[in-house]
């Protein structure tokens, strides 16, 4: 904004790891997700403007409070921009990004977690996914058959139903309790015994991690294709186009295929920089997941998926007993080995939920776009377009003049 005012930007790929260029069709998604808040785009990249936020000092714990949490680099960047005192009195103020009238900041929030903390039932979690996942295969019976002219405006419909799974404040709350549980349990134990960062070796194999079971779901399928040197040496030189054509051609070829299969119906919508929906998934490039599947053959022995699970258990389980045992020597011991057992249990109940949102989120943007590509097609027949990806350098209203053109 160009308004001689100091201002204050935070890069929004850059908390999710995603520092490339964004394509102008991602970036218009991206805006429809933030209708709270404008995102300013510089450089192929989009920027949430947190100058309002910082000027207040209500906005300043708001803003740093999570931010630790989740992203410590951002957080100390800001703490140091902070401390540019003349640069901050002269930020201008205004209506802030983020206040309990934000979207998914209602007070609702804060009652949800103070709820799930004291009752510390991972039922709730299951319910979650298992709201998420109807909703997902109601989402795909329904879009399949939606016409060319109506695609559009059901996404924009259906964009409704994604933000509310995203600021379902039991979703928020129960994440806010796993991550509340950590920072306590990192901070107590350091305090009490010197000890850092107990909370990571405690919240091994923890149950509902997408992101954990998706890796040692990999080994089940690398445990398949060790058995097969044909495959291995078929996944040096194999292509893209013909991958599971010319993979049923060979000696166990089709058990690896079936088991790629099934594990791409669960995973396939992910890949590297998956929070841009023009990004090549696992289910498009499966050659993506060879280099990982091969190193896991090289490094882990057979039936590596259960080894590490129960070896990720039993040692959460012994720092726990160890942990709470040398607590109790200690002046109030048995009250602070209580209370630290009361946070070990919450921790495992809610810590591996923090991964499932975006995992809904990207599971809901890759049925958009195989929808959306297979109306590029017809572009393509119709000489409109060259390839159907050349729809990703249009924003999203761009692509709808276009189909409503060419329709």
């Amino acid at each position: 904004m160009n308004d001689g005012q100091n201002r204050v930007y935070m890069s929004v790929g850059h908390g999710q790891m995603m520092t490339d260029a964004i394509k102008p069709l991602e970036m218009s998604f991206f805006q429809l997700l933030s209708d709270n808040y404008p995102l300013r785009n510089a450089g192929g990249r989009l920027f949430v403007d947190l100058t309002h936020d910082l000027a207040s000092p209500i906005g300043r714990k708001i803003v740093l409070g999570p931010m630790g949490k989740n992203d410590p680099l951002m957080q100390n960047a800001i703490k140091s921009l902070m401390q540019r005192k003349h640069f901050m009195k002269l930020l201008p103020r205004g209506k802030r990004i983020f206040s309990m009238r934000t979207k998914g900041l209602s007070w609702a929030l804060p009652i949800q977690a103070i709820k799930i903390y004291r009752k510390n039932d991972v039922a709730i979690i299951q319910n979650l996914i298992s709201h998420n996942e109807a909703s997902i295969r109601d989402l795909q019976q329904r879009i399949a058959n939606v016409s060319e002219d109506e695609l559009f405006a059901f996404i924009l419909q259906d964009h409704k139903q994604l933000k509310e799974i995203m600021y379902d404040p039991r979703s928020l709350g129960a994440i806010i309790v796993g991550v509340y549980a950590a920072n306590w349990i990192n901070k107590k134990i350091e305090k009490w015994l010197g000890e850092k960062s107990a909370a990571d070796t405690l919240s091994q194999s923890v149950a509902n991690n997408v992101t954990s079971e998706m890796g040692l779901a990999l080994l089940d399928v690398s445990d398949v294709v060790r058995q097969y040197p044909a495959v291995i040496e078929f996944f040096h030189h194999a292509t893209d186009e013909t991958f599971f054509e010319d993979l049923t051609k060979l000696e166990g070829g089709d058990a690896v295929s079936d088991s790629m299969q099934a594990y791409l119906e669960k995973y396939g919508m992910r890949c590297s920089g998956e929070i841009d929906i023009t990004r090549p998934r696992w289910s498009e490039k499966p050659t993506a997941l060879i280099p990982m599947i091969l190193s896991n053959v090289k490094n882990f022995e057979p039936n590596a998926h259960s080894v590490k699970f129960e070896q990720g258990r039993l040692e959460a389980e012994q720092e726990g007993r160890d942990l709470l045992s040398r607590l109790d020597q200690l002046p109030g011991g048995k009250q602070k080995a209580q209370k630290t057992k009361k946070m070990i249990s919450v921790l495992r109940n809610f810590i591996g939920y923090r991964e499932y949102p975006k995992y809904a989120f990207i599971q809901r943007y890759y049925i958009y776009k195989q929808a959306l590509l297979k109306d590029a097609g017809k572009l393509v027949q119709k000489g409109v377009i060259q390839e159907k990806e050349d729809i990703y350098f249009l924003s999203f209203e761009e692509l709808r003049r276009l189909f409503a053109q060419t329709g």
